[in-house]
């Protein structure tokens, strides 16, 4: 373990940006307005499932104040998706064409002189349907005779993802206690609080402007050039302030489409920007699912093997769809040392808005499932559950065939620590009367290494440049979605420069001045993966300095140099040096002026299938059961976790706390309402999410680990942590009423039919 550690890493600093948010100076995308600016809206199908027989717009356009109206047939008709490598899996149109496939799939979009005169012409849009079959559930679907909601995919299984290795019937043979259960998931929101905007400006040469909410700028510049039919170049995205996104704003979408095409059809800059209804009834949102895992275990609670069948319920596109499938399969193989693992995951088409990226990215559903039959199957050998996980746990050095090698391992530590912390063993022997404890672990991935999207270029990259009075300019396209990323990232260069965070200046996310292609934010990426191109540059940097040094003093090539305090100095005699700027100022006269600049760029290689490394961690829940109303109050949390070396602990915290409250939704109230393809909770009054006053109190601990691959040792601290939660809550539950639930959310209403005080 490596221990070079500088005393930035690991402080505590406030994001630079932190100021300006909450007195609201922070500009996000509708607060953008430009000259002669027009406004959009768009036309949505009222139908689940029907054909596009006629458009009439006429009406629309005579309207007084609108200056354009497009649909399917005006646009270049490409289909999209994220899986640009596999152009099967892309069967999205900015507008639809042929026909639409849930309610609100977008079919028109206006443009007009203000929101009110562009809503007015939607309904002066008369358009045509065919009403066809439509199908709300992953059996309907799959049935027999179903309506094929896509025509290459008359089965509605849009793709399957399996992940096999060892012999999985020799592990069942040889199992003394097998069991088998069924979870089932609901379908949630996001809950940001900035709904979704674009605003888009023609630039010269046909070109265009857009700043939009995203996290993921360079995908939404490719895309919309391919949909545009426009060069790469000639497409600008700008990423403003973003409040929230958790992973639904990590695709191109139609409002982005239509911006940038009515404002290259009318030549002036165009905003569309999305409501609330919008975003929930319409919008992306976390796979539901159904889950069949069968597991098996020696008498004294060794794992032999697990079969793990998962069928996502995608909605009407494949969206993010196809990585939900291979990450749950993924995390459903995680944490335990399974000497035989068999995963079949598919993604179905329904008449349902289409269900995408969300943050944990699979691991919700799949530890929701893996969790609660641990905890289950503990019971049944009659063996504490932490105790259960401790003869399995993963450890350092433990490769999974093919698809893993894990380089730090927190796990144990985190098991013993929330233990510890919790006073497990007391209160687990202590009778429910209607109080119980949980527990629930995780692994999560610190960015993936298959790059479905493009293969021409990096996984991360950056510019870094030094200049004469000792300052630097970071660029990256790295997206700071209200994480806290552009603090860490500042955080690596100083350590590494050996300057102060006030030194240097960031600029992130602007696709025509910071250098491609840095995916954006997802699957906790940024950290570990912008962080390595950071610290790329950085030394190529100080590569361009040291021979300055090395000719000031009459230096040999033995001698180490060292940075640190604004200094360049030689490590073994520190009077031997000088500043930082005046050796940036000497090497620039060296270099005949030519500038200090250096490309990082950072791409995992020989990683195995899915991530350069993963977290771990283990979290306990107490919670109080009224068994007159049936609500679950959760009384406190307990956190022990293995984010490697944090960077900033400060921002660990707040991604715990962030975890614990969508966690919390997640296991005890939030679920989108879909009746006959409509969603009826549809605002936040009926859409319920965790309030201040039910976040419990909490305590953490960070279990430091070194992790090689990471800059300065860390890994991922942001997405891993919201899924434990779920399955803490549901044990503490078990514990305290003796009721386990396999389908979530756990609402007074189940907990009361289970009580046997409701019929069921």
């Amino acid at each position: 373990m490596s221990e070079r550690k500088p005393p930035i890493i690991g402080a505590s600093l406030p994001r630079p940006d932190a100021r300006d948010k909450v007195t609201g100076r922070a500009l996000y995308t509708d607060d953008l307005t430009l000259p002669g600016m027009l406004h959009g809206t768009l036309l949505r199908s009222p139908l689940p499932h029907a054909r596009i027989r006629r458009i009439d717009v006429s009406r629309a356009r005579a309207l007084p104040g609108v200056k354009d109206v497009v649909v399917g047939a005006d646009t270049p008709k490409v289909r999209y998706g994220n899986w640009r490598l596999v152009p099967d899996s892309q069967d999205e149109l900015p507008l639809a064409v042929d026909k639409v496939r849930f309610v609100g799939d977008e079919v028109a979009a206006v443009c007009a002189i203000d929101r009110e005169t562009a809503e007015r012409a939607l309904d002066l849009i008369d358009v045509e349907y065919e009403d066809l079959p439509a199908v709300f559930t992953v059996d309907e679907a799959m049935a027999d005779g179903a309506p094929a909601i896509h025509d290459e995919h008359p089965d509605n299984v849009s793709l399957k993802r399996e992940i096999v290795y060892g012999d999985l019937d020799a592990a069942f043979a040889r199992a003394e206690y097998v069991r088998e259960d069924v979870f089932t998931t609901q379908a949630v929101q996001h809950a940001y609080l900035e709904p979704c905007a674009s605003l888009a400006a023609p630039d010269e040469g046909g070109r265009v402007t857009l700043w939009t909410s995203t996290q993921v700028p360079y995908i939404v510049q490719c895309l919309l050039a391919s949909t545009l039919g426009l060069p790469e170049n000639h497409v600008r995205v700008i990423k403003p302030n973003v409040g929230g996104a958790f992973g639904g704003k990590m695709e191109l979408r139609p409002w982005e489409f239509c911006a940038a095409f009515l404002a290259l059809r009318t030549g002036r800059p165009v905003k569309f920007t999305l409501s609330r209804r919008d975003e929930l009834a319409f919008g992306r949102r976390r796979h539901p699912m159904r889950l069949r895992s069968r597991i098996g275990f020696t008498k004294d609670g060794r794992i032999t093997g697990r079969e793990f069948d998962v069928l996502l319920d995608g909605g009407a596109y494949n969206a993010m769809g196809p990585t939900a499938a291979f990450l749950c399969g993924n995390f459903g193989g995680m944490l335990y040392r399974f000497p035989a693992y068999r995963y079949l995951g598919r993604h179905v088409y329904t008449n349902k808005p289409p269900a995408s990226a969300m943050r944990g990215f699979g691991a919700p559903q799949a530890l929701f499932a893996c969790e609660t039959q641990m905890n289950l199957a503990a019971e049944a050998l009659g063996i504490d559950p932490i105790e259960l996980r401790l003869r399995n746990a993963m450890q350092t050095g433990d490769e999974i065939p093919g698809v893993a090698t894990i380089r730090s391992c927190g796990f144990t530590d985190s098991l013993r620590k929330v233990r510890e912390m919790s006073d497990w063993d007391r209160k687990r022997k202590t009778p429910g009367r209607g109080r119980g404890i949980g527990i629930g672990c995780y692994s999560f991935i610190s960015g993936g290494v298959f790059n479905w999207f493009d293969t021409k270029y990096n996984f991360a990259t950056c510019e870094v440049r030094l200049f004469e009075d000792g300052t630097a300019h970071l660029l990256t396209m790295a997206s700071d979605i209200g994480q806290g990323s552009d603090t860490v990232l500042r955080q690596i260069l100083a350590a590494e420069l050996g300057i102060g965070l006030e030194k240097i200046r960031l600029t992130a996310a602007d696709t025509a001045v910071t250098p491609k292609a840095d995916l954006g934010t997802w699957g906790s990426r940024v950290t570990l993966m912008a962080g390595n191109a950071v610290l790329d540059a950085a030394r190529k940097i100080k590569a361009m300095l040291i021979p300055v040094l090395f000719a000031e003093y009459d230096l040999n090539q033995i001698h180490d140099i060292g940075f640190a305090d604004d200094r360049v100095f030689v490590k073994a005699k520190p009077a031997r040096g000088m500043s930082l700027a005046e050796c940036a100022y000497k090497a620039l006269r060296a270099r005949r002026g030519e500038p200090l600049t250096a490309f990082g760029a950072y791409t995992p290689r020989n990683m195995g299938l899915v991530s350069p490394a993963f977290s771990f961690g283990a979290q306990v829940a107490e919670v109080a059961v009224d068994e007159e109303t049936g609500l679950v109050k959760v009384e406190r949390m307990h956190t022990a976790h293995d984010c490697g070396t944090p960077i900033n602990e400060m921002a660990v915290e707040g991604q715990l706390e962030g975890s614990i409250h969508m966690g919390l939704g997640y296991a005890l109230m939030e679920e989108l309402k879909v009746e006959g393809g409509v969603t009826l909770n549809d605002t936040f009054l009926d859409y319920k999410i965790p309030a201040a006053e039910d976040m419990p109190p909490s305590a953490s601990v960070t279990v430091e680990t070194w992790e090689p691959e990471g800059p300065f040792g860390a890994k991922e601290a942001g997405e891993g942590l919201v899924s434990p939660t779920a399955p803490a809550v549901c044990e503490a539950v078990h514990h305290a009423v003796g009721l386990c639930f396999t389908d979530l959310p756990i609402t007074p209403l189940k907990v009361l039919r289970g009580l046997g005080k409701l019929p069921g």
